[in-house]
């Protein structure tokens, strides 16, 4: 706590006077355009990665960046948490974008190779069985995401291609995807490079954002611009 006050005060002294202005705007409302599901694990932090301020992030941490997915009439099958986050930021909000982003040397997905029992953690047990499809995969062997990495990160791409699915099984999800309202995109952080990974579809695996593929992905995405829609 005391590392959380003196960072506090070193806020209001020094980083509060040139955010005046956005907080001034941002208590009128907010205008993220892009959701980011990610892990609560401590070293990985959406706003220091991708140099965004406050306001321009709608942001889901969770314990190993899972969507339960959605029966088929549109509940979800767990926690109401991310559902309600996913239908509140898609039917309220101006996102364009959804992005899932896991990250290596995941403790989540170490539990969930190791089998998914946690002794003295029920809920957390539980939790982490929405990881089960993509254990599977891994032990099917037939993609090539993760080539080359330690299982658990292997696991870790994996499941952030298997929880992009699980996000399709949620109505206002596949609607928007029809409509061209929205596009939908799997990350990586490889916490030891501090370099995120980008999934190319095209290639079958997972690939640094470099100078050259963020280039690539600027220009992919301005020829592939969503189209706009009235926010409710």
């Amino acid at each position: 706590m005391k590392k959380l006050i003196r960072g506090l005060l070193d806020f209001q002294r020094h980083t509060l006077p040139s955010y005046r202005a956005t907080f001034a705007r941002l208590a009128k409302g907010q205008t993220p355009d892009c959701l980011f599901i990610s892990c609560s694990d401590s070293r990985v932090v959406p706003n220091l990665l991708v140099s965004t301020d406050p306001g321009d992030l709608f942001t889901v941490r969770n314990v190993g960046n899972l969507v339960p997915p959605a029966r088929p009439a549109g509940q979800p099958s767990a926690d109401r948490g991310e559902a309600a986050a996913i239908e509140f930021s898609l039917g309220f909000l101006p996102i364009e974008d959804v992005v899932v982003c896991g990250h290596s040397s995941c403790g989540a997905m170490k539990a969930i190779l190791a089998g998914g029992a946690v002794d003295g953690a029920p809920n957390l047990e539980q939790w982490l069985a929405h990881g089960t499809p993509s254990i599977k995969k891994l032990r099917e062997n037939t993609s090539k995401v993760g080539e080359g990495l330690q299982d658990a990160d292997r696991l870790s791409q994996l499941n952030v291609l298997e929880q992009l699915e699980h996000l399709k099984t949620y109505p206002i999800v596949r609607d928007r995807l029809a409509a061209g309202t929205l596009r939908l995109h799997g990350w990586w952080f490889d916490i030891g490079a501090a370099q995120v990974h980008a999934y190319r579809d095209d290639l079958g695996r997972f690939v640094p954002i470099d100078e050259a593929e963020g280039d690539r992905l600027l220009t992919s995405l301005t020829n592939e611009q969503p189209t706009l829609r009235a926010v409710q």
